[in-house]
């Protein structure tokens, strides 16, 4: 299988691609490196036909052997808990599926949102688009063309927010042309990318990413996706320096998960680590309420009193926005926390 992903890529992406070839996908694999007991764990193994396991080996060395409440281990196992229907939840939580136009989702007014790439470096438990079909949102030159044909339709339109699945799944040669193809819109400033893999495969930023990122002409925010410290090594230090000397700039947005770090501790480490990154915290959201991750919820209530203790842990500029995306509206919801 990597042979096949690799042929005719540079060496130097092939570091990657051979990391994303090798994901492990079997729990008791998984668990067996983390010297662990598969009993505990068995009744859920099948929750992966639900929605398949996929881990990286470099997301997995970064969890602690013989601990099964290991933070990065329980955003990424699959778990009986997963089967449960429980009312409220549902398999398109922010009401996303039925867009007029595949592969591109226009809720908010200056910007649009496009499902570059279904797939992802890893598959977190608690996604939002879980259940997404990305068969019928499919990427590639053909739909991408159709997207810059809607955005020189939409001068009110000036950010793009590439997405997925996840956006860094393209391989650089794609992301150098539809950058390229979204520079030639004149009304178009920014661009943003959403992505968890440079933290789950730091090698994913490549000197070709960083290069193109910098000769573009468009401000170019890049949203990690990063819910506990323990997820930060050097190595991911390493390449954020690199996209921070390119102009990028380096926001990080997480989820409030019941188990992993809905503690006021927790909490004030992601934020530390994060700077300590070259990274600023940007969005905390609650869970957003997809079928089969119910087990993951911290209630609002809980959740305020965590934002409430993190405000008098860390500097203003460390506290990200508490806030939940409701489908329909025209922008995020932020949660009061009711401050004495």
């Amino acid at each position: 299988m990597p042979d096949i992903i690799t042929r005719n890529v540079p060496p130097v992406e092939q570091n990657w691609l051979k990391e994303m070839a090798n994901a492990v996908s079997d729990p008791q694999n998984l668990l067996q490196q983390l010297e662990l007991e598969p009993t505990a764990w068995k009744s859920g193994f099948s929750a992966r036909d639900l929605f398949a396991q996929r881990v990286p080996q470099s997301f997995i060395d970064r969890m602690e052997k013989g601990n099964l409440n290991d933070p990065l281990l329980r955003q990424v196992m699959p778990v009986i808990d997963e089967f449960e229907d429980v009312p409220g939840y549902t398999t398109d939580p922010l009401e996303e599926q039925d867009n007029e136009q595949p592969g591109l989702l226009h809720k908010y007014k200056n910007r649009v949102l496009m499902i570059l790439k279904g797939g992802c470096a890893v598959n977190c438990r608690y996604c939002f688009r879980r259940h997404f079909p990305y068969e019928e949102n499919r990427g590639g030159k053909s739909v991408w063309r159709e997207a810059i044909t809607y955005l020189q339709a939409h001068p009110e339109v000036d950010e793009v927010i590439l997405s997925g699945g996840d956006p860094l799944m393209a391989k650089d040669h794609e992301l150098e042309w539809l950058i390229e193809a979204i520079e030639s819109v004149p009304h178009v400033k920014r661009l943003r990318i959403h992505s968890r893999l440079p933290v789950v495969i730091p090698n994913r930023v490549t000197l070709a990413l960083t290069d193109m990122l910098a000769a573009t002409r468009l401000n170019v925010v890049l949203v990690t996706h990063i819910n506990h410290a323990n997820e930060i090594n050097d190595e991911f230090r390493a390449a954020m320096a690199h996209l921070k000397r390119a102009g990028v700039t380096l926001l990080n947005q997480g989820v409030l998960l019941k188990g992993v770090n809905d503690s006021v501790d927790a909490l004030k480490n992601l934020s530390n680590a994060l700077f300590d990154a070259g990274i600023l915290p940007y969005y905390l959201h609650v869970l957003d309420k997809v079928k089969g991750a119910a087990h993951f919820l911290v209630d609002d209530e809980e959740a305020k009193i965590l934002m409430a203790g993190l405000i008098k842990e860390v500097s203003g500029y460390l506290v990200p926005r508490l806030t939940r995306e409701i489908g329909g509206r025209d922008s995020k919801t932020p949660l009061d926390l009711h401050l004495e």
